[in-house]
């Protein structure tokens, strides 16, 4: 099984964790996300933590279909203050860092958090890898076709499990080869992929297991769901849980959510599933 070592805290990876997403945006397609500011970010972070989240991720940029890219520097100011006050109240929380940009993943790591997720692998900033290496801490490496901007324009794969899985074998080498000691696989559910897509790569997400990386499942209140149930991100909790649980079933080591509470009940019954004998 997986640890992972957050700068001296070694996380067990053998029972499924949860990673909570907290937005520092002004725009999120999930608006639960956005009341309160920074206190209102704290409360999130606080009820994360009661309810089972190991992991808090920080993002300050918007990454939904359509999004435009803000500056390095505009997300430093959103999101340092925000790491450095949940640091400061929960000093036992582990916190990742949800950006594309080498400087913002040093500062954060300076300020307190512990993983650099990377919705672009180090695709949009040729120094993150060797960043990553340098700080010594695990590294998210997620899959996407095309940038924010324009990746739900029209994604095509001849083979979208083949070609996920042959980016990560690649990728995953060229990690190793800068440095980074522990990096986790995320397939990018909704990043360059249609609603077929999304569900092939979770009925396939076993197979990643090929690259021997620990692999986090990012669904939670997609398109994907509430798309295909004909509803919003704001009802789309239920749907959540049920992708969720399949993911775990598929192999899925960190479920990365809005709602941490729902999430542990999935593990926890996940876990009793998975230890019961059969007759």
């Amino acid at each position: 099984m997986f640890t992972i070592n957050c700068t001296g805290k070694i996380i067990s990876l053998d029972d499924p964790i949860i990673m909570g997403i907290i937005n520092a945006t002004p725009d999120s397609f999930y608006e639960g996300h956005l009341k309160g500011g920074n206190d209102g970010m704290l409360a999130l972070a606080e009820k994360m933590v009661r309810e089972g989240a190991t992991i808090l991720d920080i993002g300050g940029q918007s990454t939904r279909p359509g999004s435009e890219r803000i500056t390095a520097e505009e997300e430093l100011k959103r999101v340092v203050p925000v790491i450095t006050a949940i640091h400061h109240k929960f000093p036992a929380a582990i916190i990742s860092i949800d950006t594309y940009f080498s400087a913002v993943a040093e500062a954060a790591i300076a300020a307190g958090a512990s993983i650099v997720n990377d919705i672009s692998a180090g695709n949009m900033d040729a120094a993150m890898l060797d960043t990553v290496a340098a700080l010594q801490v695990p590294y998210v490496c997620m899959h996407m076709q095309g940038t924010p901007a324009n990746m739900q324009q029209e994604p095509t794969y001849t083979n979208v499990v083949k070609e996920v899985l042959d980016f990560f074998i690649s990728k995953t080498e060229q990690c190793k080869a800068a440095g980074i000691t522990d990096v986790i696989i995320d397939p990018g559910f909704g990043f360059g992929k249609t609603i077929e897509h999304n569900f092939q790569l979770l009925k396939d997400l076993s197979v990643f297991s090929i690259t021997g990386k620990p692999i986090l499942a990012g669904l939670s209140r997609k398109s994907t769901i509430y798309k295909t149930l004909g509803i919003t991100a704001d009802e789309a909790l239920n749907g959540t849980t049920v992708l969720n649980t399949m993911a775990l079933l598929n192999g899925a080591s960190i479920l990365r959510v809005h709602d941490a509470g729902a999430a542990k009940e999935a593990i926890l019954l996940f876990n009793a599933y998975k230890k019961a004998p059969r007759n």
